[in-house]
């Protein structure tokens, strides 16, 4: 066989690279001849063509090399032999601990950089903000904070979590925008380890919030989460207040107990059910529980009023022109919604809904109230429910739970589902402690089919409920909101064949998906991560508002209703909104709002109002609905 002739140059570039593979003593050898080849022509240069160099060659090449000494740091002795080594050798041994200690300092100064990048460095504040674990709900946390501090000069806010510092800057930069005056710190390493949570310092901190990652062992991570906060804080006479959050109510005592007496543990899976339902059987609702939740509106506050000590609770509802009082917090319990006639004592703090906690002053408007415009009938009888529910998670017995509480004879909860998302024994498991009051039952099919929902009599139930997978552990790509809009796309089909809306309520779990879903603007959209994000965020402000939302939010408890505008003012009549509170009094409820299904369309709050000032005045439809805290 003939062998091919290589080419001088590629020989010679293999034979290059083959001595550099050697190791770096070859390296440094190549180095220098590269810079002998550079300094000694150029020094021969610089000597021949200087006017004042010596005539005699020897004298010129003792200059040569002089120069080139200079120029390489290697002394540039001339005379014997000896002397010249000698030189050589000094000027190298220097020139080794010159370079090690250039190396040992660009070290050091690299991995401080790297260390300071990476976030290890402690943060230096007081009464700040510790936010503890990452998830979607941090960015809701975060910018609640952010609102929340816009009226203080100093506010620092600080994120631990595993993962890299400037990837989370970047997330939160983009995802939260522009923190005013607050200080936003992130740092970087594990939230379970007690000694890195000394890198915020908690013991300084004004609250720490404790969240909840998206993997199933979210619970379990933040039991642990608390257990090294406890460890971290060992010692610390004056702890700071602990919000955190768990999806099943079996962790919630284990989290409770590791967070400490001052600690707050929220369910979230509880929570965002009773807000499905109360959704559901009331369309809008999520509107006012978004309102009251962030800072951007009205939102609930705790004031004391000497003044109104002794008096009757009823008197206090008219007592605000521009703040709705609710209830009572007498000791650590609230009393939401107590009977008018409730007696107000020293030391009571009242719950009021209003635009800031500057805005609360008194001002009696029991004048404004018109007898001759309230109503006087009876309000209007629950009915028996049809609910329909597309698709199972982990939520849905919760939810199936929370519509039997209040289920009247006769209501029915039809589930179509997979055979994947939902089992027979699930649902039986659901409907064992249903009663005999409702009944449920599984049909399987595939929802995100149109063949499915067209075999279904969509119009003939009260409310359509939506709902996702559970996303499927080590598959990040499975997003399950995707199936829900997929099957919202298709009752919007329905819709636009049909002429008829669809009263849906639809659960989401990423908040950017709000702006894809194919449903009108002001449609009851449930973000659980988000909301249990702003409870967070308004329970840190302020923790003895856990109680007034565990009131809130609970089955059995005074919450947020809409009820028909015509069980307190009479269709057609103009009048102020304290007519509707005073005839809410007469009721037992406390009106907080009104929704004008005329202005859903074209009001920024898709015609719901809150806290509306009580000399405003308005003509009361037969289609308008009022909002109360109140009982079923």
């Amino acid at each position: 066989m003939a062998q091919r002739r290589t080419p001088f140059g590629d020989r010679a570039r293999y034979w290059f690279d083959s001595t550099l593979a050697r190791g770096a003593s070859v390296l440094v050898g190549w180095m220098a001849l590269l810079c002998l080849a550079v300094v000694v022509p150029v020094s021969a240069v610089l000597v021949w063509t200087d006017p004042d160099a010596p005539a005699s060659p020897a004298d010129r090449l003792a200059q040569v090399w002089h120069l080139t000494g200079e120029t390489l740091r290697l002394g540039g002795e001339t005379g014997a032999p000896p002397r010249v080594v000698m030189s050589v050798l000094l000027a190298l041994v220097t020139l080794l601990y010159v370079s090690a200690l250039v190396g040992l300092i660009t070290t050091a100064l690299t991995e401080r950089l790297n260390a300071l990048r990476r976030g290890r460095s402690t943060v230096l504040e007081q009464g700040h903000a510790v936010v503890l674990g990452w998830s979607e709900q941090v960015f809701t946390v975060v910018s609640e904070l952010v609102a929340a501090n816009a009226n203080q000069r100093h506010a620092a806010v600080a994120v631990l979590a595993d993962r890299d510092k400037t990837l989370m800057e970047e997330a939160l930069g983009t995802k939260v925008g522009p923190v005013g005056r607050t200080r936003l710190i992130c740092r970087s390493g594990p939230v379970t380890d007690p000694a890195v949570l000394p890198l915020t310092s908690p013991a300084t901190a004004g609250v720490v919030l404790v969240l909840p990652h998206d993997e199933p062992d979210a619970d379990a991570e933040v039991v642990k989460t608390l257990l090294a906060l406890r460890a971290a804080l060992a010692g610390e006479k004056n702890r700071p207040p602990v919000v955190a959050a768990v999806r099943d109510d079996r962790y919630r005592l284990a989290a409770c107990l590791a967070a400490g007496p001052g600690g707050v543990v929220l369910e979230s899976d509880t929570i965002t059910a009773r807000l499905i339902v109360q959704a559901a059987r009331r369309p809008g609702l999520s509107l006012v529980h978004q309102e009251l939740l962030d800072f951007a509106g009205d939102e609930f506050y705790l004031v004391t009023e000497p003044a109104l000590t002794g008096r009757p609770f009823g008197e206090a509802l008219l007592s605000y022109r521009t703040s709705s009082v609710v209830g009572i917090v007498r000791g650590d319990a609230p009393l939401l919604n107590p009977p008018p006639d409730t007696p107000i004592t020293p030391g009571d703090l009242l719950v009021v809904i209003s635009r800031d906690d500057d805005t609360t002053w008194l001002d009696d408007c029991a004048e404004l109230a018109e007898e001759p415009a309230m109503a006087s009938g009876p309000s209007t009888p629950a009915r028996a429910e049809r609910v329909l529910l597309l698709g199972w998670n982990r939520r849905a017995p919760l939810i199936v739970d929370q519509l039997r509480r209040r289920a009247r004879p006769g209501s029915v909860i039809d589930v179509v589902a997979d055979q994947g998302e939902a089992t027979l024994r699930q649902v039986n498991e659901a409907d064992a402690d249903s009663g005999t009051d409702l009944s449920l039952t599984l049909h399987h099919g595939d929802v995100t089919r149109p063949e499915t929902l067209r075999r279904l009599d969509v119009y003939s139930y009260d409310s359509v409920i939506v709902l996702g997978r559970d996303p499927v552990p080590g598959q990040p790509s499975d997003d399950p909101d995707n199936r829900t809009l997929v099957t919202l796309l298709l009752l919007r089909q329905l819709e636009e064949a049909t002429g008829r809306e669809l009263p849906v309520v639809t659960e989401l779990v990423d908040d950017r998906n709000r702006a894809l879903a194919p449903i009108s603007p002001g449609a009851d959209v449930i973000i659980s991560g988000k909301l249990i994000g702003l409870l967070l965020a308004q329970i840190s402000q302020n923790r003895h508002l856990a109680a007034v939302f565990e009131e809130l939010f609970s089955a059995d408890g005074a919450g947020v209703r809409l009820r028909p505008a015509t069980d307190y003012v009479l269709p057609g009549s103009e009048t102020s909104f304290a007519t509707v509170v005073a005839a809410a009094r007469r009721r037992g409820e406390c009106a907080i709002g009104y929704r004008s299904h005329a202005d859903a369309s074209t009001s920024p709050g898709y015609g719901m109002r809150v806290n509306p000032p009580k000399d405003e005045r308005r003509r009361w439809t037969a289609e308008d609905e009022v909002v109360v805290i109140g009982r079923d």
